[in-house]
């Protein structure tokens, strides 16, 4: 019964496959400026302070996924959000961001670390 609920592996795999694509944070801020308009490279750019070619890169990535979609205009190319699914997902995934308290604990720990290095060995510790 619960077992043919769950999709085949190919389809998880595809699911995994979406959510990675959002899940890098330099992608998730160029999917979410062109949630709210067409841009292109150079304004994407500027606009999450990445270089250009680093923003080409994603959008390569994207556009081969089919996620955003490419209009040219004479040298430049304007680029768009082109999978309403996705748009879904990143205004959902924007709202349960903003109405739910998430913990963190890696990024508590991490931030630990960083500060236990900035303050030095601890007394009684020998430097190597």
């Amino acid at each position: 019964m619960l077992r043919g609920r769950i999709p085949a592996s190919s389809a998880i795999a595809d699911v995994a496959d979406v959510f990675s694509l959002l899940g890098d944070p330099s992608r998730l801020r160029l999917l979410l400026a062109l949630r709210e308009q067409e841009l292109c490279v150079g304004d994407l750019a500027e606009l999450v302070e990445h270089s250009e070619s680093a923003v080409s890169h994603a959008l390569k990535l994207l556009r081969s996924h089919r996620i955003v979609a490419v209009r040219r205009e004479g040298r430049r190319a304007f680029y768009r959000l082109d999978d309403p699914h996705v748009r879904m997902l990143l205004d959902l995934a924007v709202s349960h961001a903003a109405h739910s308290t998430m913990e963190h604990p890696e990024r508590a720990e991490s931030a630990q670390l960083a500060e236990a290095a900035a303050r030095g060995p601890a007394s009684g510790e020998v430097a190597s």
